[in-house]
């Protein structure tokens, strides 16, 4: 079976318990997740194998963060432990015209202050057949940036492929910082996940106007920026990307695409009552590499990937904890019209 190793931060998450603004909160619900600890878990509950790398203090949250991970079946040996604390965000559930808001408390974690010297990746890759990392890890440190660019190096020389989600966040770098770093790595890349923003912000190319109610109606545009990805990089085999209508907080249409070989398969477009609208990119990410671990054609690669995102979004929590008999489920039109007895 084919090994999959993430690389990312690892976050407690509070959300005000009851759906209240923060500022109303007198209780929080705990939760932890993080891109790639997400794409981690989602991928171990879809039978593949999947190995975690970050860094957490070692105390009694690095421990619960861990022992989540666990939980899921996500290999948790190559976690090393040691600094000052554990990343925070609060995640405040927006509701019809009020928009969901994130709240970093990760500065000075034990992730954002590792040096590059501490991830010997000739260790940590042993065994490994893809790294996946995402663009909010390099955007946390020059440290982590190095150590991102030292972990493609090696997998360049060792014939292990690298994948990664773009995943542009503008509380964390700039572009003009995103962009740099991005010039360095596409040559080391395999797959490529880019979505909305992500094309202008991290790459400079012009592929979306911004308007997320029309995202779907953009994607000549969007199949134009993924094209030019793979003239830039030809090293790039596969670009996939999500199309989104976003018409509230509660109600949005979602679809993707993947360019591979020249050619664009899509999915059927899928209409959703959103529960909470976070992880979706993670979870279409963590569908695509369970499609290509298992050598699924392009058409079931999209059509599962988006199935996997969208049931996302019915999900509470960063984590999508979901089966590929779920998965399956919701691709096959069935899902959520009877009880399941």
């Amino acid at each position: 079976m084919k090994k999959i190793v993430t690389f990312g931060e690892m976050m407690m998450r509070l959300k005000p318990s009851n759906m209240k603004r923060v500022l109303q909160a007198d209780q929080f619900d705990v939760d932890y997740g993080g891109s790639e600890a997400n794409v981690a878990v989602s991928l171990s509950l879809f039978g593949d194998r999947a190995a975690y790398v970050t860094k957490l203090p070692d105390n009694v949250l690095g421990q619960a963060a861990t022992d989540k991970l666990r939980e899921y079946g996500v290999d948790t040996s190559l976690v090393q432990y040691g600094g000052p604390r554990l990343g925070m965000y609060v995640f405040e559930k927006g509701h019809s015209v009020r928009a969901t808001k994130v709240t970093y408390d990760r500065a000075g974690s034990s992730f954002a202050t590792s040096k590059a010297a501490e991830y010997d990746w000739s260790k940590l890759l042993a065994g490994a057949d893809y790294f996946y990392f995402s663009g909010i890890t390099p955007a946390l440190s020059l440290e982590l940036r190095q150590a991102v660019l030292s972990a493609c190096e090696y997998c360049k020389e060792n014939g292990i492929k690298v994948v990664c989600d773009l995943n542009f966040r503008g509380k964390l770098w700039t572009p003009e910082e995103a962009q740099a770093f991005m010039k360095k790595v596409m040559p080391y890349l395999t797959i490529c996940l880019v979505n909305d923003e992500d094309f202008e912000q991290s790459l400079g190319i012009q592929a979306f106007d911004g308007d997320m109610t029309h995202g779907i109606q953009q994607q000549d545009s969007f199949e134009k920026g993924m094209r030019e990805i793979v003239n830039r990089y030809p090293n790039v085999k596969v670009v996939a990307s999500v199309l989104r209508n976003i018409q509230s907080v509660d109600h949005s249409t979602w679809k993707g695409i993947v360019l591979h070989d020249g050619k664009i398969s899509e999915s059927p477009e899928y209409k959703v009552d959103v529960l909470e609208g976070v992880a979706g990119g993670d979870a279409f990410g963590a569908g695509l590499m369970h499609g290509i671990l298992n050598n699924f054609d392009d058409q079931q690669l999209v059509d599962y990937a988006i199935a996997a995102s969208v049931l996302k979004l019915t999900v509470l929590g960063d984590l999508n904890i979901t089966t590929e008999a779920d998965v399956r489920a919701v691709m096959a039109g069935g899902a959520g019209v009877r009880v399941s007895r």
